[in-house]
């Protein structure tokens, strides 16, 4: 989970300490991973990573974050790249109440 903060941090400049996150580890027989998709050739190792963010990035800056995310996972903790998979999922700013019922980016 660090090396995807990270790699957070470096290219969509998510402010520091902006560690929300869940991790879900299930048995190969709880996955489908779809096997061989989008012509990769993806192993029982395959890591699902969903990211929920404000919306506004550009293209460009999603592709970099893809990439740096890759990049960083394969090198430690050694995951293969073509078991890796992203999703974003954009939502408006005013969606997000950090505490107190207050929604804090409105």
């Amino acid at each position: 989970m660090e090396q995807v903060y990270l790699a957070m941090r470096a290219i969509i400049n998510i402010p520091e300490n902006d560690r929300f996150a869940t991790i879900t580890e299930l048995e190969p027989d709880n996955i489908n991973n779809s096997g061989n998709y989008a012509g990769i050739e993806r192993s029982a190792d395959v890591v699902f990573i969903q990211i929920t963010l404000n919306a506004g990035r550009s293209l460009a800056k999603k592709q970099a974050l893809y990439a740096e995310i890759a990049r960083r996972l394969a090198d430690k903790p050694g995951v293969r790249p073509e078991d890796i998979v992203i999703s974003l999922l954009e939502v408006p700013q005013e969606n997000w109440s950090l505490g107190h019922g207050v929604a804090q980016y409105a």
